[in-house]
């Protein structure tokens, strides 16, 4: 039985799924073969919620639902009032080696349960809100004395931004006088100073002078920034961050000086957080297995293998969550129809005509969809797709036209134009389609 959800939330998962996109919430609501990871992953969550951080390499074959997996997590994270970000790496706009863009990247991901992104301006408010209440609290100033209170926070914030200061001085800084510009109902100088805070590097000159700022983020500084959000998160009642690195593989196709140097940022990563620089810190990369097993990859840098090295030769039905790097074995035909179904019960729950939808569209049509769909792409590469055809297709023409019986009136088709990339390379030699632009399956 699926679990009642609101009118808003369902319809926003079954808009992302009709467009073929995974959506950013209600996850667990189809969320299949998702149990073996809960109870692990649930207690390296705590562990950095308390205090502690933690490192996860996700590794899967395109389809084998890795970006699912991360915003999956991250519900999870948020469940326990973590803040959470996804990162997509990219060649282009965020180099895994420029550290100030991941930062950049990370900052206009940042979201909470209740903000979503960018949250920084959410967070960081009450975070000032939250001095001021502990301020008070320990110094016994009355809260209307706003000079004394003034003082008080602005050597809290010194005081709780020391361990970022050595590295980054100005995050502190920019704080202050962010409130400072708040409290003086300069609003633009305040966005600027934020903006700064949040690693924008066009931030105006007069706005820099204000707070006697120098330079801008760089990959120097820029993990100092990152300890300093982490206190700021901490302090406001988000106890941890997990921050998801997305399409790691990516690496592989930049410059090989790109990539080495990437593959180096990421051992110091993963280093630094061994060493318990970042408190609070969850830290999960995804990637396919030739990022974690070719030479242009991870194996490319020994110490970085190393760290990540997992045995892989065992029954992938005896993998351990608790490795460094875990396996998505994707899915079966039985999983694919579990998972139409799934969509189909969150789909009809509460509508009008429920009874219809479940009548026409049965468990055993979404396993004749399903084996049609597999059979055209290939089982690992047909889940997206197939809920696509199954929300798009099917299930709304069911609720827009009375007299649409699926199994007489649809024949499935697929088109080049309807796949990605990956969708495309990785279907090569499976499909049986009669030409190379189209296929028509029929299932009635």
């Amino acid at each position: 039985m699926t679990r009642k959800v609101s009118r808003t939330r369902r319809r926003q998962i079954i808009d992302a799924l009709g467009r073929g996109t995974v959506p950013q919430n209600g996850l667990d609501l189809f969320a299949v073969g998702m149990d073996r990871f809960e109870k692990v992953l649930d207690e390296e969550l705590t562990v950095a919620a308390g205090g502690g951080s933690g490192f996860k390499a996700v590794r899967g074959e395109y389809g084998s639902g890795k970006t699912f997996f991360a915003r999956w997590l991250a519900e999870r994270a948020k469940r326990m009032r973590m803040a959470t970000s996804e990162i997509q790496i990219s060649d282009t706009q965020t180099p895994l080696y420029k550290l100030e863009t991941v930062y950049r990247a990370l900052i206009s991901g940042l979201s909470t349960a209740s903000s979503p992104p960018s949250a920084l301006r959410e967070i960081v408010d009450m975070w000032l809100l939250a001095l001021e209440d502990d301020a008070s609290a320990a110094e016994g100033i009355a809260k209307d004395d706003r000079r004394a209170i003034t003082s008080a926070v602005d050597d809290l914030i010194e005081s709780r931004l020391s361990a970022a200061a050595k590295n980054a001085p100005a995050f502190a800084t920019a704080l202050r006088f962010y409130r400072q510009a708040r409290l003086a109902g300069d609003q633009a100088t305040a966005d600027g100073l934020l903006g700064w805070v949040g690693g924008e590097p066009n931030v105006a000159a007069a706005v820099r002078r204000y707070a006697g700022l120098r330079g801008d983020l760089d990959s120097g500084n820029a993990l100092g920034f990152l300890q300093g959000l982490l206190v700021v998160l901490h302090d406001c009642g988000h106890p941890g961050l997990l921050v998801v690195l997305d399409e790691i593989e990516t690496l592989q196709r930049m410059r090989s000086d790109v990539r080495d140097r990437s593959l180096n940022t990421l051992r110091q990563l993963i280093d630094e957080i061994d060493e318990g620089r970042f408190p609070g810190l969850y830290l999960v990369i995804t990637g396919n297995p030739a990022f974690y097993d070719g030479q242009q990859g991870v194996q490319r840098l020994t110490p970085l293998a190393q760290r990540l090295a997992t045995d892989f030769q065992t029954d992938a039905r005896f993998d351990t969550v608790r490795a460094v790097q875990i396996r998505l074995t994707g899915f079966d035909r039985d999983k694919l129809v579990q998972l139409g179904c799934a969509v189909r019960d969150l789909y009809a729950q509460g509508h009008p005509a429920e009874s219809r939808i479940m009548s026409l569209v049965d468990d055993g049509y979404i396993k004749e969809l399903a084996g049609a769909v597999a059979g055209h792409m290939g089982i690992g590469t047909a889940p997206r797709t197939f809920l696509r055809k199954l929300v798009a297709d099917v299930l709304y023409r069911v609720t827009d036209h009375e007299d649409f019986d699926p199994r007489r009136h649809y024949r499935l088709t697929i088109s080049d134009t309807e796949l990605n990339d990956d969708e495309r390379n990785a279907t090569r030699g499976v499909r049986r389609a009669p030409s190379a632009d189209e296929v028509e399956l029929d299932l009635t």
